[in-house]
C-alpha cells in the first residue's frame, strides 16, 4: 500500500506525456528517461539534503518529495520496457485475423539484442528474427513510426510472391484454405478468404481478398531508403540483402510493407511480438477470447 500513491501518480504522468503528444509523432523512451533523471534528481536532494526541511514547508514538499517518490517507479518502467518488454498497441488491420486493431501487445525486447534505451544501438547479442516471426520494427521509410509484420524473408533468402503465394528460395510455402474472415472496417462489413500458412515453425493464419491482385505497382512508396524487391506488375521478386529482412502483413491485400517500401534494416528492429494482453472491446463484452494469449 505504501507505494500505490506514488504507482498512480507515476502511470498519471506517462498517461499525460503520452496525451498531449498523441496527435504527432514523439520519442516517448527520451522523455521517458528525462522523467526518470529529473525524478532521480529530486530523490537525491530529498534523501541526502531536504528531507527535515520539507516537513515545515509545504511548497518544497509538492516540489520535491512528489517527484522524488514516483522516482522509483518510473525507474522500473524505465528498465522493463527498454529491456524486457515493452507495451504495443496494433493501430490497423494489415496484420488480421491474428491481432486486430485495439489489441495491446508486449513485445519481448531482448530477443533480437540488447540495444541502449534511446539510442537502439545493439550492445549484446542475444539472436536474430526467424522466419514466421512478429515483429516491431522502425519503418525504414517513416523511421518515426512503429510497425508490426510478420517476418518472410531472412538475409540471402529470395522470395517470390506471385497468384497470392509465397515461394522461399525455390520452394513453395505450406499454405491450406481455411474457410472465410469477414470483419467490419470503416463501416463496410469485409469478407476475406482464410488459410493456414506454415514458415519455419510457426503456424499462422493469413486472409486474402480474392479480387485483389497480389501486387499493385502504384502504391511502391518511392524514394525508400533500403533496396526494395522488383515486380512485373502483379508478381514480386524479393532478394533479401545482408543485414536486412522482409516483412509482410497477414492480411496480404490490405497491408502496406515490404512488398512496397522494401527491407527492414536490423538496426531498426524493436523486439519479438509474443502476448496480448488487452483489448478493450473484448474485455468490455465479457468475450475474453483475445486477451492473455501468445501471439502465433
Amino acid at each position: 500500500m505504501k507505494y500505490l500513491p506514488s504507482l498512480a501518480l507515476a502511470i498519471l504522468v506517462l498517461t499525460a506525456i503520452r496525451g498531449v503528444f498523441s496527435g504527432a509523432p514523439v520519442n516517448f523512451p527520451l522523455l521517458l528517461l528525462l522523467a526518470v533523471v529529473v525524478c532521480g534528481i529530486a530523490w537525491a536532494a530529498d534523501k541526502f539534503f531536504l528531507a527535515k526541511r520539507r516537513a515545515a514547508n509545504e511548497a518544497l514538499h509538492w516540489g520535491i518529495e512528489v517527484p522524488a517518490s514516483i522516482f522509483t517507479v518510473l525507474l522500473v518502467v524505465f528498465l522493463l520496457r527498454s529491456f524486457l518488454a515493452e507495451p504495443f498497441r496494433i493501430p490497423s488491420s494489415s496484420m488480421r485475423p491474428g491481432l486486430v486493431t485495439g489489441d495491446f501487445i508486449l513485445v519481448n525486447k531482448f530477443s533480437y539484442g540488447v540495444r541502449l534505451p534511446v539510442a537502439d544501438n545493439k550492445v549484446i547479442e542475444t539472436g536474430s528474427p526467424q522466419r514466421g516471426d512478429v515483429a516491431v520494427f522502425k519503418a525504414p521509410h517513416e523511421p518515426e513510426k512503429d510497425y508490426i509484420k510478420r517476418i518472410i524473408g531472412l538475409p540471402g533468402d529470395t522470395i517470390v510472391y506471385k497468384d497470392k503465394k509465397l515461394t522461399l528460395n525455390g520452394q513453395p510455402v505450406s499454405q491450406v484454405e481455411d474457410g472465410t474472415y469477414s470483419y467490419v472496417e470503416f463501416g463496410q462489413f469485409l469478407t476475406t478468404i482464410k488459410f493456414k500458412e506454415k514458415l519455419g515453425d510457426h503456424q499462422y493464419e493469413i486472409a486474402q481478398f480474392p479480387q485483389f491482385p497480389s501486387f499493385i505497382p502504384s502504391q511502391k512508396y518511392p524514394g525508400t531508403p533500403v533496396p526494395t524487391c522488383s515486380d512485373d506488375g502483379n508478381a514480386i521478386t524479393c532478394k533479401v540483402p545482408s543485414g536486412h529482412y522482409l516483412a509482410m502483413g497477414d492480411n496480404r491485400d490490405n497491408s502496406l510493407d515490404g512488398r512496397y517500401w522494401g527491407f527492414v534494416p536490423d538496426t531498426h528492429l524493436r523486439g519479438k511480438a509474443f502476448f496480448i494482453w488487452f483489448n478493450w472491446d473484448d474485455v468490455s463484452s465479457f468475450a475474453f477470447k483475445r486477451v492473455f494469449r501468445g501471439i502465433q
